[in-house]
């Protein structure tokens, strides 16, 4: 771990490679695991002002899910997460003609209907953000659906934090991605 600015970093995102392998996983980590993506407060608004132009990209049983629970849940810990279809799928996945599993939002981005990607816990992914008080915590988060990610990063010579550029960005800034890059050289020329 080291720390930049009001981050504290994994130095596992430095030496682990990861590229998304959707032709392996089929996008699995949208329709797996315990709950909805993590939603931060100002995604909540996005979500409201965006909705009805996200809406054409839904798919059914997902556009249902969300009229039953909302736009989004909050957990017994007061965190807002994106609602799941019968405790499994998020509402806002949608499937391609191969039966991936992509995010709707994204698709409405990708359309230009939207001016947000995705939640930043998705576009972060394998990245988790674990906020403090004092200090934002940065990990990976290993999960074995995301082996092949894994094998295909290791294969491409990508590390983590260079999968995740825009996202770390987006997150932290363009400076602190600098400064993160400048940390990896140094580590890289130890070696």
């Amino acid at each position: 771990m080291f720390q930049l600015g009001k981050t504290i970093v994994s130095e596992e995102i430095l030496e682990k490679e990861f590229v998304c392998n959707l032709s392996a996983c089929k996008g699995a980590c949208c329709v797996e695991g315990e709950a909805g993506a993590p939603l931060e407060e100002q995604e909540l608004d996005e979500l409201r002002d965006n909705f009805e132009k996200i809406r054409p990209f839904l798919e059914d049983n997902g556009l249902q899910a969300i009229k039953e629970q909302g736009l989004f849940t909050t957990n017994e810990l007061g965190e807002h997460e994106t609602p799941l279809i019968d405790s499994k799928d998020c509402a806002y996945v949608i499937h391609d003609e191969q039966n991936h599993a992509l995010c709707g939002i994204e698709e409405a981005y990708n359309q230009g209907a939207i001016p947000f990607k995705k939640p930043i816990s998705c576009h972060l992914y394998p990245v988790r953000i674990r906020q403090y008080s004092e200090f934002a915590a940065v990990n990976y988060h290993k999960w074995e659906i995301c082996d092949d990610a894994c094998t295909l990063g290791k294969e491409l010579q990508v590390p983590i934090y260079q999968f995740v550029k825009q996202a770390l960005i987006r997150k932290f800034g363009d400076k602190w991605y600098q400064e993160l890059e400048g940390v990896a050289l140094k580590m890289k020329q130890k070696k």
